[in-house]
């Protein structure tokens, strides 16, 4: 029969694990709707942008390759923009620096290595520049396995998305691009959704060949650029990936913040059915043992007068 102290003591330890995974939730909750009004903020600017860029490009008859030495790779938009096979892809994976938030950080790196897996099926290697801890844990394990490189991590990152982040990390790609180390930029994010659910998904940043936005001829009508066509893509071309990479950053904290609130919920809801199971069996040996205490006096007694 079991021990009523063993019982007893496994009751408040899942009591006491109840009270963290409970504050995580509030902290979760609390942290979740700034992010998911961050998220909502941001679409309108970042879809806006992505349509004044692809109509300004659509203006360009042809972008000429200049001979021009620019401050950053990031500004070098005849490279950026030009289209060449692919043999190696950039992928920029979006996961999180902490755990406990279900199958956030399982989900991505499994749909990143299948990714991998297919380019390397068709003969494209895959280099990874990596955001956040838990993605690098389990994407170093596979390096050798599936073939892949890690060019860069970014372990640092808070969990508040900055723009110059973003800037940060689209500069590294954007330098490896115009090195010919990589032949085309894409992220492996998740797309929020609301309180209770996400998507994982692959944006393609470059090269912008099989981009089809259905937009209206007006929409598409020609455009007049001062002071020229060259001033304006050096600034826009950068502004244009960093804020693709902002915006997935702040997709991905929304619904690393989602799926931990719905987490801890479930193991709140999960402690609390253990206790009670726990309780019935603490009332039931108690009870037991009350019982045989009984018996034995009665006995006892009997034996006595006999």
């Amino acid at each position: 029969m079991a021990n009523l102290k063993l019982i007893k003591n496994r009751i408040n330890s899942i009591k006491s694990t109840q009270k963290i995974t409970r504050a995580m939730k509030m902290v979760a909750s609390a942290k979740v709707k700034k992010s998911e009004n961050k998220v909502k903020a941001s679409r309108p600017f970042t879809f806006e942008l992505e349509k004044v860029f692809y109509r300004l490009l659509h203006s360009v008859c042809e972008i000429e390759s200049k001979e021009t030495d620019f401050k950053e790779p990031l500004n070098n938009y005849p490279v950026l923009l030009k289209a060449r096979p692919i043999k190696n892809v950039g992928l920029l994976i979006m996961t999180s620096n902490k755990g406990l938030s279900g199958a956030f950080n399982a989900n991505v790196v499994r749909h990143t290595l299948k990714i991998v897996q297919d380019y390397k099926e068709q003969g494209i290697g895959c280099e990874l520049f990596i955001v956040g801890q838990k993605g690098f844990n389990a994407l170093k394990r596979q390096e050798e396995e599936y073939g892949f490189k890690i060019s860069a991590t970014y372990l640092n990152f808070s969990e508040t998305p900055t723009s110059s982040q973003a800037r940060l990390v689209a500069t590294d790609m954007a330098r490896e691009f115009v090195n010919g180390n990589i032949d085309s930029m894409e992220i492996i994010t998740t797309r929020f959704r609301n309180m209770m659910s996400y998507s994982v998904e692959k944006w393609d940043i470059l090269p912008l060949d099989d981009v089809d936005f259905e937009y209206t001829k007006e929409e598409f009508s020609d455009m007049e650029v001062e002071p020229n066509i060259s001033s304006v893509l050096s600034e826009l071309v950068p502004l244009f990936i960093s804020s693709i990479i902002f915006q997935a950053m702040l997709e991905s904290v929304a619904s690393e913040l989602a799926s931990r609130m719905t987490a801890m919920s479930a193991a709140c809801n999960n402690a609390d059915e253990m206790i009670q199971k726990l309780t019935v069996d603490y009332n039931k040996v108690r009870q037991a043992l009350i019982t045989q205490e009984l018996t034995e006096i009665t006995g006892g007694s009997t034996a006595k007068n006999n």
